[in-house]
């Protein structure tokens, strides 16, 4: 289905958040593509190509938030456990990061970047967990 607002939007799988009513959209208005922090990979990339010229999108918003579990972990620590549990390292890094705003600002630059990406219309946030505020990374 076309998001009726062509704007997509990628957030931290999180459950504490509800990406699209955070933004003010209701249900149908907006893709929300999730994962752990919110970050934007290859993988993000695919899904925002394809939202965008295969379904209309126009605009992309990032959305990271306060106390999430990627500031608690590094990507060296977390391929330690992995590679506890399955006996190997995996072949992907976790994507932890320490700075919300400067991670928000990595996303974008990585959008921004990307030759698959037809809009350069995007915008980041960092909501806060405990006050509901949500602000704008410029």
């Amino acid at each position: 289905m076309r998001p009726a607002k062509r704007v997509a939007v990628v957030a931290c799988m999180d459950a504490r958040l509800a990406p699209a009513r955070i933004l003010g959209f209701e249900q149908g208005d907006v893709h929300v593509i999730r994962n752990a922090g919110g970050v934007v990979t290859d993988a993000e990339v695919r899904s925002l190509a394809i939202s965008q010229h295969l379904l209309g999108t126009e605009e992309i918003m990032l959305m990271q938030h306060t106390d999430c579990g990627m500031l608690k972990i590094t990507d060296e620590v977390f391929a330690q456990r992995m590679e506890e549990f399955a006996g190997q390292r995996p072949e992907w890094d976790a994507h932890a990061f320490e700075d919300l705003e400067e991670s928000v600002r990595a996303s974008k630059r990585t959008i921004q970047g990307s030759p698959f990406i037809a809009s350069r219309r995007v915008r980041g946030f960092v909501y806060d967990v405990d006050s509901g505020e949500l602000r704008e990374v410029t």
